[in-house]
């Protein structure tokens, strides 16, 4: 048993780690007509982690899973409208996934006791958490580097969309599909990256050095509340949080994907309201505003320093304007958009959009009517939807898209055609449950500020499939941090 908790521990270290490698590197299993069969890291962890958990369970002659009929409620409805989707590979699939994520969320949750046995668990997990979020954030400023100079993308890993060709400078997706499933990755990291640095400010012993020294045998034996460090470390242990938030927050920004950046823009601002209501001090909460202001400028400079430096005819105020221009909505204009004309040989060299790309946001808002105006259709879709994984297939067969494949891009939009007002209900019913079980706790700040986080994001992709950060990460960051907070 001691070997099972120690490598249920060890999945729980490497997950952040994980789910940054959400597409990369992708096993590709073939595909059909109307969708793509792919296996990635993430979904092989949570095949491992729930195959441990389970045998766990087993050995323990611990089957409370089962009698947890109301957080089952969304998994076993959406089970059974498989009877009559639209596409019954695709939601058998999505099912399959749906259940083993709840498994997994249960285990978690059940098994805390496991991470709580380990001395230095909240250290080592932060270690990892912050560790892969730093690494990825690198490895996204080198593929824009890499970009500029030429590198290829089969060795950048950036998408179709992501290169300098676009708009005169890249922008970054990391290891993930697209930069939108990147900046959403680096959500959960920013934002408790974000919280440790406003309670640092207060001098909340968050990050103790005695997370980053060794412990100092004394009298043949290892103590862990004495750890001897120079004075530079500690200064640079304290700065931490400062370290963390700012460069997290640059690369988010970095990323130029508009529904992550807007997500995180809000939840700061749900943020700063629940700290000014807690008064804890507005000096802190404008400290907060400013590394953010200052991490933006880091991402705007750099932009537009790509821009200079690519092989398009775009130049620093050209990039700069552009990147004003898209995150806007095309509001602002500085009227540095603009570049030279070029001769004709050099068209090439321009870069293909120069500013905000308006049908970006109509093909996103057009697949959200196209999917409420297939729901609406009749009396039994609008209770009961088209069926798990439906979604595409349905909006297809009405002539509203070119491909089966095609999906909502908006979460809410899609449960609702694929499960009707009963799934939304259901939904609202397992987030209600939720919120009563944090509102009371230390963490219910983090929390919940992730939650909001997510629930706009959402707003600009969908994919119940996909997003495991979406499910896996708050349960183990409120287990953590719990564990910390009230010991």
């Amino acid at each position: 048993m001691k070997k099972l908790n120690k490598l249920f521990r060890g999945l729980i270290y490497i997950l952040p780690a994980v789910l940054l490698f959400s597409y990369y590197p992708v096993i590709s299993l073939g595909s059909s007509e109307t969708m793509n069969f792919e296996l990635s890291l993430p979904l092989l962890w949570l095949l491992m982690f729930d195959l441990v958990s389970a045998t766990i369970f087993v050995l323990r002659r611990d089957f409370a899973f089962f009698k947890k009929w109301k957080w089952l409620l969304f998994p076993i409805f959406a089970t059974i409208s498989l009877v009559w989707s639209y596409n019954l590979v695709r939601g058998i699939l999505t099912v399959g996934i749906l259940w083993l994520v709840v498994f997994a969320i249960f285990a978690i949750l059940r098994l805390r006791k496991i991470f709580y046995d380990e001395r230095g668990f909240y250290y080592t997990f932060l270690k990892f958490f912050f560790g892969s979020a730093l690494f990825v954030s690198a490895w996204c400023v080198l593929q824009c580097v890499m970009d500029v100079l030429g590198v290829s993308r089969e060795v950048t890993l950036l998408c179709r969309g992501c290169v300098y060709q676009m708009f005169g400078f890249p922008h970054p997706n990391g290891f993930a599909i697209e930069p939108q499933f990147m900046g959403n990755l680096l959500l959960a990291p920013t934002i408790v990256a974000a919280w440790l640095f406003v309670r640092s400010l207060g001098g909340a012993n968050i990050l103790s050095r005695a997370a980053f020294a060794r412990p100092v045998a004394t009298g043949g034996r290892r103590s862990s509340s004495r750890c001897r460090a120079p004075e530079a470390l500690r200064k640079n242990i304290r700065r931490l949080p400062l370290i963390l938030f700012t460069t997290l927050t640059f690369t988010l920004f970095l990323t130029f994907s508009r529904g992550a950046i807007y997500a995180f823009i809000v939840v700061m601002m749900f943020m700063s309201g629940v700290y000014l209501v807690r008064k804890i001090g507005i000096k802190k909460i404008a400290a907060m505003w400013g590394v953010m202001m200052l991490s933006f400028l880091f991402a705007l400079n750099l932009q537009g320093i790509l821009a200079q430096v690519s092989p398009t005819n775009d130049t620093y105020v050209s990039g700069v304007s552009k990147v004003l221009n898209h995150l806007s909505l095309g509001i602002v204009d500085v009227g540095g958009g603009e570049v030279a004309e070029m001769d004709g040989d050099d068209v090439e060299n321009e870069a293909e959009f120069d500013g905000y790309v308006e049908e970006s946001t109509n093909i996103r808002m057009e697949l959200t009517r196209n999917a409420v105006k297939v729901w609406s259709q009749d009396f039994k879709t609008v209770v009961f939807g088209v069926g798990i994984g439906g979604a595409g297939q349905a909006m297809y067969n009405a002539g509203l898209t070119w491909s089966p494949k095609e999906i909502v891009q908006n979460e809410y939009a899609s449960i609702l055609l694929e499960t009707g007002i009963i799934g939304v209900l259901i939904i609202i019913f397992t987030l209600v449950m939720i919120v009563k079980i944090i509102r009371k706790n230390p963490v219910s700040v983090i929390i919940l500020t992730l939650g909001i986080a997510y629930a706009v994001s959402l707003l600009f992709f969908s994919g119940l499939a996909n997003a495991l950060q979406i499910y896996l990460l708050p349960p183990v960051i409120y287990i953590v941090f719990l564990k910390k907070l009230v010991s």
